[in-house]
């Protein structure tokens, strides 16, 4: 660090040289690195694909665009649009699902199971690719818990 007064190279408060206190830390702000609009979009598609982890791990439709989410959200007002337009949908479906389980008893549940676990994944897959393709892409049924 440099004292501000006189310019003398220093890592002692105060400076040895003229008497400036020197704070701790540099002042200004904070940068956060931003995506490229090419990283930006394939995070952006990122929150769509992960939340296909679903099928494989339990409540991985959650946590897939949930952790895309929060690692890139700061660094590209898309991949913060997008995942936030995932993780509402993934919110709406698990909700669904579990309405759809409390209604197994009345038998209109299975086959409401099955279908919305179809438009699950076919929704996503259709956001995926419409990211990437640079247009914007809203879910249909979804309700808005992040805004």
């Amino acid at each position: 660090m440099t004292c501000p007064n006189c310019g003398t190279p220093t890592a002692a408060s105060p400076c040895p040289n003229c008497g400036t206190a020197l704070a701790q830390y540099p002042a200004g702000p904070v940068t956060t690195a931003v995506l490229s609009p090419d990283e930006a979009r394939n995070w952006a598609m990122g929150c769509h694909l992960s939340s296909l982890a679903g099928l494989v791990i339990p409540f991985g439709n959650l946590a897939g665009p949930l952790i895309c989410w929060l690692v890139k959200r700061d660094q590209s007002p898309l991949v913060d649009a997008n995942g936030k337009e995932s993780l509402n949908f993934q919110i709406s479906m698990t909700i669904y699902m579990f309405v759809s389980a409390l209604l197994i008893v009345v038998l209109i549940g299975l086959p409401l199971l099955f279908v919305i676990a179809i438009l699950d994944i076919v929704f996503a897959i259709v956001a995926a690719v419409k990211t990437s393709n640079g247009e914007p892409y809203r879910y249909p049924l979804t309700i808005p818990f992040l805004r």
